[in-house]
């Protein structure tokens, strides 16, 4: 077994290089793989871990017939340098915040789509970020409420959009908009040429209807109760097709499908009585690492949405 590590310290630019040459061969589970993905020969990659071994004095990994794994000790330098570049992730982006102009990524994450309406509400709080703050390269994407969570409370992302009925200790929630969500069904649907009085609660409570895959609140619980959940769909353009095709009864935003309502393909089934609000929330870290670019994002929003 090597001892006595011989890297200098500081860690030099060399030794960085090959740590991420070490990571790739890691996440790729192998030379070969890594070498791909590198655009470099899978010889230079055993030179350069047979480098690193050296300098480390540390078997890091194993490869033959057996296929590529990591020893002991080469597990525990694999998180190490996770560690590590982490830490200098952390402070570049520290440096940033630091200086009078925001600059680096700026991350919004929604877990819906926005109609039509909310779309233009949304291009104006990208106009009013961009004019503040030119040099912020903004992301933009869409992730599933669980998957936003994590990125907020890891500082992967700076301000999520989503339904707040479940709230995460850590989280901040500032309610952006609500609207009304109603039962419906499509043209092919029976029910469709129906009216109201005549589909009872009983028949209804038997049609094959849309879980919308999430917790929501009591109201919406209450409603779904009433319901033969028999399929799920949480984005609102998959649960539509699947009330289009007149095989299911399910929630949605009336915005969402104003357009299919004045074209006789979708009608809404008792309205006064079977209906929940469905709430968005503007959801940050309560204590996050760029607090400059949550503030950014959090103003915008408040003036566009008129919070």
């Amino acid at each position: 077994m090597y001892k006595h590590s011989i890297i200098p310290k500081p860690v030099s630019e060399y030794d960085l290089r090959l740590l991420r040459i070490f990571i790739s061969v890691v996440e790729h589970g192998g030379f070969s793989s890594a070498a791909n993905a590198l655009g470099i020969t899978r010889s230079t990659i055993s030179v350069h871990m047979s480098n690193l071994e050296t300098r480390m004095k540390l078997k890091l990994c194993l490869r033959g017939r057996g296929g590529f794994s990591l020893t002991e000790d080469g597990q525990a330098v694999y998180q190490a340098v996770l560690d590590l570049f982490a830490t200098m992730d952390d402070f570049s982006l520290l440096i940033d915040s630091l200086g009078s102009e925001l600059s680096g990524e700026l991350i919004i994450l929604c877990a819906d789509q926005l109609d039509e309406s909310k779309q233009h509400k949304m291009a104006q709080v990208i106009r009013k970020i961009n004019d503040a703050s030119p040099n912020l390269h903004l992301v933009l994407d869409g992730d599933s409420i669980s998957n936003i969570e994590k990125s907020l409370l890891k500082d992967k992302a700076h301000i999520g959009v989503f339904p707040s009925y479940q709230q995460i200790e850590g989280l901040k929630y500032q309610p952006l908009f609500s609207e009304s969500i109603y039962l419906c069904c499509g043209k092919q649907h029976p029910f469709f040429n129906q009216v109201d009085t005549a589909i009872s609660e009983e028949i209804l409570g038997q049609s094959a209807a849309i879980h919308p895959g999430i917790n929501i609140d009591l109201a919406g619980k209450r409603q779904l109760e009433k319901l033969n959940l028999s399929a799920k769909s949480y984005q609102f353009d998959t649960r539509k097709a699947m009330i289009l095709s007149g095989c299911y009864i399910g929630f949605m935003q009336q915005s969402f499908i104003q357009a299919e309502l004045n074209r006789g393909e979708i009608r809404i089934i008792k309205p006064n009585s079977h209906h929940y609000q469905f709430k968005l929330s503007l959801v940050s870290k309560k204590t996050p690492r760029e607090v400059k670019k949550v503030e950014l994002l959090s103003d915008v929003f408040s003036q566009v949405f008129e919070l």
